[in-house]
């Protein structure tokens, strides 16, 4: 009988419903949609004190991203530009959740997730290795700088914390002294995959033709995913995964237990490290982006792992949609328009939403208890308007309104605003187009002083070669006029002699002779002046 009404009551225990509010699941979705709200809130508020003309539609291409474009194919390959970018973010936050499930905090996923970019790279650019030896080199980096953070911990009880922001510095300056000997020689960055050694690409399976011919999609996506499987399977059906998250909740009893706590935390930051590293070379081995040897500050994308595992409720597929969304809103963020807003301003709304992701624990603790106080008092009605709960809610209800009204209050402005808009915006265009028109004219008035100038060098230069010939040709006939002269000389002594010849006067022979000189000389004169002639 005993046996039996134990088990009724056991029966009757599982039956029992649990509070909707106390699931994990829906406490985490509420909590990151709070912070969602409330960030995109305060990036709205942000624009408006900028800028109240385009608050309005700088928040929506922050909120479309890819979904701005109206070609098709362009919307295309910019989800695949986004997805490339998730891929990484995906083990970041995979690597940061699964270190805070042992009892450890992972800052140093910037760090692992640099070493493995490093790592990939040198195996890529300057060793030749195929993709998966250059992923692997990428997994086997990060998990080492997890291990010494890990063993540190251990062994020495050094703090994590403190640990993995030192090794994220010496592991920066230590990477871009390793990846300047594979620099670009006229660039800023390293080498590209693409043009040194193809095959350290990572295969892309035909993901490429599904996102416009979108060449840097490759099975970097699809094995983050598989990835966050694998850790949820790890963390939540395996005795591995039992005694890591045994020694996170409480390493003594796990010591009193038989577990090697120490062992398992080692291995938590190895494998942590591990994912980190892989998301770099997820990264960079798409050809993507390459590496900046001259980096001054670790890259952001380890960091960012913190807030999407935080906003994905520390579940590994939770953090894949939250390192989508992260993304989503940073790739918005970067498209609006900059004539109206510095392009800080979408690093600002980021920083503000993925700043709210961190507060999800402290959400979710707050809605267990007021789900705890609305179960003691009987209803929601008896937990918000009690005497004890009744100041609470009006402080609450009064920010929301106030908020509420802060942002009604600027849209409406905007509203009223839009014909004032309308008409300046036709206004600057009308003053953008004869500015265009009076600068075209500059131009036309600039190229025709060239052309004048130009035609009077070559009117000088015309003028100069006429007056040479000119000089030319009066020296020619300065010179035939002496040339006549001469002859005309000459003729005049012939017929002298010819006179004296036929007068019987003189030597006869010798006037022959005489004459017969005469004629040899002018003989021999007339080719000569007559080449002096065509030379002339």
């Amino acid at each position: 009988m005993e046996g039996n009404k134990s088990t009724a009551v056991m029966n009757a225990e599982k039956k029992k419903r649990t509070p909707l509010l106390k699931h994990q699941g829906l406490q985490t979705l509420i909590s990151s949609l709070f912070c969602i709200v409330l960030g995109l809130i305060v990036g709205y508020l942000a624009l408006l004190i900028i800028n109240p003309e385009g608050a309005g539609t700088a928040i929506k291409v922050i909120m479309q991203n890819f979904l701005k474009y109206s070609e098709t194919s362009k919307k295309i390959t910019n989800l695949g530009n986004t997805l490339v970018k998730t891929a990484p973010l995906i083990m970041c936050s995979l690597s940061v959740l699964f270190a805070y499930k042992v009892g450890l905090f992972n800052i140093g996923a910037a760090g692992q997730y640099v070493a493995g970019a490093g790592l990939s790279l040198y195996c890529a650019l300057a060793l030749g290795m195929p993709w998966y030896v250059c992923l692997v080199a990428a997994l086997v980096a990060g998990a080492l700088l997890g291990t010494i953070s890990g063993a540190m911990k251990a062994w020495l009880n050094v703090n994590e914390v403190i640990s993995c922001i030192m090794l994220n510095w010496i592991t920066l300056y230590s990477v871009n002294m390793l990846l300047v000997t594979v620099k670009h020689p006229t660039k800023a960055e390293t080498l590209e995959i693409l043009e040194t050694n193809e095959a350290a690409l990572l295969p892309r399976l035909g993901l490429d033709k599904l996102f416009a011919g979108n060449t840097h999609v490759t099975i970097a996506i699809p094995l983050a995913i598989i990835a966050a499987v694998l850790i949820w399977v790890l963390l939540s059906k395996t005795k591995l995964g039992y005694e890591l998250r045994a020694t996170g909740s409480n390493k003594h009893a796990a010591k009193y237990a038989g577990m090697r706590e120490k062992t398992n935390m080692v291995l938590t930051m190895a494998i942590a490290g591990g994912l980190a590293g892989l998301g770099a070379g997820m990264y960079y081995l798409t050809g993507f982006e390459q590496w900046n040897p001259s980096m001054s500050s670790v890259p952001p994308m380890g960091f960012n792992g913190i807030a999407a595992a935080f906003l994905g409720g520390l579940n590994p597929i939770g953090a894949v949609f939250s390192s989508y969304f992260i993304e989503h809103i940073s790739g918005g963020g970067a498209i609006i328009d900059k004539s109206m807003y510095f392009s800080e301003i979408s690093d600002l709304i980021s920083a503000v939403i993925i700043y709210l992701c961190g507060f999800v624990l402290l959400f979710r603790g707050f809605i267990t208890k007021l789900s705890d106080r609305v179960e003691e008092a009987g209803g929601w009605c008896v937990a918000l308007f009690s005497r004890k709960n009744l100041y609470k809610t009006i402080s609450i209800a009064a920010c929301v309104l106030v908020i509420a009204g802060l942002a009604i209050g600027a849209t409406v402005q905007n509203a009223d605003l839009a014909p004032l808009t309308a008409q300046s915006k036709e206004l600057q265009d009308s003053i953008d187009r004869n500015i265009n028109a009076v600068n075209l004219q500059k131009q036309n008035t600039e190229k025709a002083y060239a052309a004048a100038a130009a035609a009077d060098e070559a009117k000088a230069e015309t003028d100069a070669k006429i007056a040479a010939v000119n000089d030319e040709i009066t020296a020619a006939t300065e010179a035939a006029a002496l040339l006549t002269d001469a002859r005309a000389a000459q003729a005049a002594q012939l017929e002298e002699i010819a006179a004296t010849i036929l007068a019987g006067e003189g030597d006869v022979e010798a006037l022959a002779a005489d004459v017969a000189q005469m004629i040899d000389a002018l003989n021999a004169a007339a080719p000569a002046d007559g080449e002096e002639a065509k030379a002339e």
